[in-house]
């Protein structure tokens, strides 16, 4: 197992917590695309044809360094069938 080095960890802190929460969602949705894409068996290049988009996106969607916009939630979760995100009525 690594050990965490000092320098990494007095980093951490110092981010707000509003940005530990944004990373977590953005993770999260990326985690939930790749789910569905394996659940369909469908490739990035696969989904990037299917929604008219480069292979370099879908990998940057992937990534979990993208900045989702609710339309692109709603292309991808009608897509799929399956929602992507949950948001209490």
């Amino acid at each position: 197992m690594k050990t965490i080095q000092p320098w990494f960890r007095e980093v951490v802190s110092n981010v707000s917590p509003e940005i530990k929460e944004e990373i977590r969602l953005t993770m999260g949705v990326s985690d939930k695309l790749d789910a569905l894409m394996h659940e369909k068996g469908i490739s990035k290049v696969e989904l990037a044809r299917a929604l008219d988009k480069r292979p370099s996106e879908i990998t940057r969607w992937l990534s979990g360094q993208h900045n989702f916009t609710l339309r692109t939630i709603a292309i991808l979760s009608t897509f799929f069938g399956k929602s992507l995100i949950e948001v209490s009525e």
